[in-house]
C-alpha cells in the first residue's frame, strides 16, 4: 500500500489554461506533472483558441495514455464596469450613476449590464473585488441607477461588480453563455461549469439546453452567491448538479470571507453524501504565480481540502498566468500525497444517501471488503461511470481502477476521487484483464497482490452492476 500511495494521488488536480500554458508542449508537461483536468475560462479567449486547446489536450492524452477532463467554465453574469477615460478616485458619500447606455462622463460610469432591470433600492453593489462598496439609492432611468459610495477607493476600467443582495430571477445565462454552450456542445467537452448559481432551477435550465444540443457534458454548479449557501438551497443545488465548485473568490465578496471555510466544508460533505463531484477553487497556491515555492498557509489550505475529502483542487492564475505553472502542479501533488499518506479523510457527519440501493450496497461492500483484505486496489467495470463514482463517495484509502468502453466516461472520472480510468472494449473479463495488464507493467509491484473487482452480468450495459470478486494477481 505504501508503494501505491507514493505514486498515486487520490485528490485530483484541475488546472486553468492561459497565456503561460497555451501550447501543446505546456499542456503535455501539465499532464505529466500531475494534472487530471484542464479548465478553459470562457471569460477570455475566442473559439479558434479553444479549438486549438482541445486538440492539444487530446493529443497529449494519446501521448501520455492518461484520460483527462476538459472543463468549460462559463462566464455567467459577470458584470463589469465599461471603459473609463482614466482611473477614478471616489470618496465616502460620493454619488455615482451606473448607466448601461452611457460613456464615462464625470460621475456617470458605463457598465456592461442593465442593472436598472434587476436591482432594488437599498441593495449593495460591490465594485473592483469589493474594494469600493456602494448602495443603491435611486433607479434614475430604464438603463441607469444611482449609488452612494461607502468607502474611499479607486475605480478602473472593466473591473468586476458583485451584487450580493440582487435576485436575478433565474436569468443568469447571458447571450454570450448561450453562444458558448452551443459551441461547447459540438466539441469534446466533459464538464460545463455554471457561474453565479442562485437555485437548483438554474441547473435544471442548463441541463435542458445541453440535452437539446445532444451534449453529454456533466454540470458543475459554481457556488459563489449569498442565495446559494442557504442550507436548503445548497443541498438542492448539490442534488440537481453533477458536482459543485466552491468558488471562494466571488463567494467571499458576495457573502463574506468569514463564511467561506464553513461553506467549503459543508459543500464537500454534501457532495460526499450525495455522491457528487466536489471542487475547491481560488488562490490555493496564489503566491506561486510569482514564486517557486508555496506559502505555509497555502500548503495548509490544500492539505485541509484533502483531509475534508475533496475530489479535486483547482489552480487558476497559478497555471494560467504564473511563471511557475509546472512547479505549482508538482508542489500541489506533493502536498496531496503526503497528506493522504499521513492523515485519514474526515468522516461525513450525515449518513451517505442510498439513492440506488443495489449500487450503493455493492459499492459500500466492495470498499469494506477491499480494506478488510488489504487489497491493493478496487477495479470497477463501468459503462456510465456511476458505479465508480459511487465507490469514490465512500472515500476508500486505495486506488479505484475504472475500466470503460466509453471515452467520455473515462475522461469524466479523471476528476473523481481516487479514480484512475482506462478505456478498453466491453468484455466479460475487462476488470481482470486491466488488473493483469497493470500488474505486468509493474504498477502493483512484483509480489502477489489482491484486488477486488466490481462488475455486472451484462458488460457494456449501464446499471447492471451486481458482482464483487476477490482476485489474487
Amino acid at each position: 500500500m505504501l508503494i501505491m500511495s507514493v505514486i498515486f494521488k487520490r485528490t485530483k488536480i484541475l488546472a486553468t489554461l492561459g497565456p503561460k500554458t497555451n501550447s501543446s508542449e505546456m499542456i503535455e508537461k501539465l499532464l505529466v506533472a500531475g494534472v487530471n483536468g484542464l479548465r478553459m475560462n470562457f471569460s477570455h479567449g475566442n473559439y479558434e483558441e479553444r479549438d486549438k486547446q482541445i486538440e492539444w489536450i487530446r493529443n497529449a492524452t494519446k501521448k501520455t495514455g492518461k484520460p483527462v477532463a476538459i472543463f468549460q467554465d462559463l462566464q455567467g453574469p459577470k458584470i463589469r464596469l465599461g471603459n473609463l477615460k482614466q482611473d477614478m478616485e471616489v470618496k465616502v458619500g460620493d454619488e455615482l450613476i451606473l448607466d448601461f447606455e452611457s460613456e464615462h462622463n464625470g460621475f456617470t460610469i458605463p457598465i456592461q449590464y442593465n442593472l436598472a432591470e434587476k436591482v432594488k433600492l437599498g441593495e449593495k453593489i460591490y465594485i473592483f473585488d469589493g474594494t469600493v462598496r456602494t448602495s443603491v439609492i435611486e433607479i434614475t432611468s430604464a438603463t441607469a441607477i444611482k449609488v452612494r459610495v461607502e468607502n474611499n477607493g479607486i475605480l478602473m476600467s472593466r473591473k468586476g461588480i458583485n451584487l450580493p443582495d440582487t435576485d436575478f430571477g433565474g436569468d443568469i445565462l447571458t447571450p454570450k453563455d448561450l453562444a458558448d454552450i452551443e459551441f461547447g456542445s459540438t466539441r469534446d467537452i466533459d464538464y460545463v461549469a455554471l457561474s453565479f448559481i442562485q437555485s437548483a432551477e438554474d441547473i435544471d435550465n442548463l441541463r435542458q439546453i445541453l440535452l437539446s444540443y445532444g451534449s453529454d457534458a456533466q454540470i458543475i454548479a459554481k457556488v459563489e452567491t449569498k442565495a446559494a449557501v442557504v442550507d436548503e438551497t445548497l443541498e438542492a443545488i448539490v442534488k440537481a448538479s453533477d458536482g459543485v465548485m466552491v468558488a471562494r473568490g466571488d463567494l467571499a465578496i458576495e457573502a463574506g470571507a468569514e463564511i467561506v471555510p464553513i461553506v467549503q466544508r459543508r459543500i464537500i460533505e454534501l457532495c460526499r453524501k450525495h455522491g457528487k463531484l466536489s471542487i475547491v477553487a481560488t488562490q490555493m497556491m496564489a503566491s506561486m504565480v510569482d514564486a517557486p515555492e508555496p506559502s505555509r498557509a497555502e500548503v495548509s489550505d490544500v492539505s485541509n481540502a484533502v483531509v475534508q475529502g475533496a475530489d479535486t483542487v483547482m489552480l487558476s492564475d497559478e497555471t494560467a498566468n504564473g511563471s511557475y505553472a509546472i512547479e505549482t502542479v508538482m508542489a500541489m501533488k506533493k502536498v496531496i500525497i503526503y497528506t493522504q499518506d499521513h492523515e485519514p479523510v474526515q468522516s461525513v457527519r450525515p449518513n451517505i444517501v442510498q439513492k440506488e440501493k443495489r449500487r450503493d450496497s455493492i459499492s459500500s461492500a466492495a470498499v469494506h471488503l477491499a480494506e478488510k483484505l488489504g487489497a491493493i486496489a478496487i477495479v470497477v467495470e463501468t459503462k456510465s461511470g456511476a458505479t465508480a463514482a459511487n465507490i469514490a463517495k465512500h472515500r476508500p484509502n486505495l486506488p479505484i481502477i475504472s475500466v470503460s468502453s466509453e471515452i467520455r466516461t473515462a475522461q469524466q472520472l479523471s476528476l473523481s476521487y481516487a479514480n484512475r480510468s482506462y478505456v478498453r472494449p466491453d468484455s466479460d473479463n475487462a476488470g481482470y484483464d486491466i488488473a493483469m495488464e497493470l500488474k505486468e507493467q509493474g504498477y502493483f509491484g512484483k509480489d502477489p497482490v489482491t484486488v477486488v473487482i466490481v462488475s455486472g452480468q451484462h458488460p457494456g450495459v449501464a446499471d447492471t452492476t451486481n458482482t464483487i470478486k476477490v482476485q489474487k494477481l
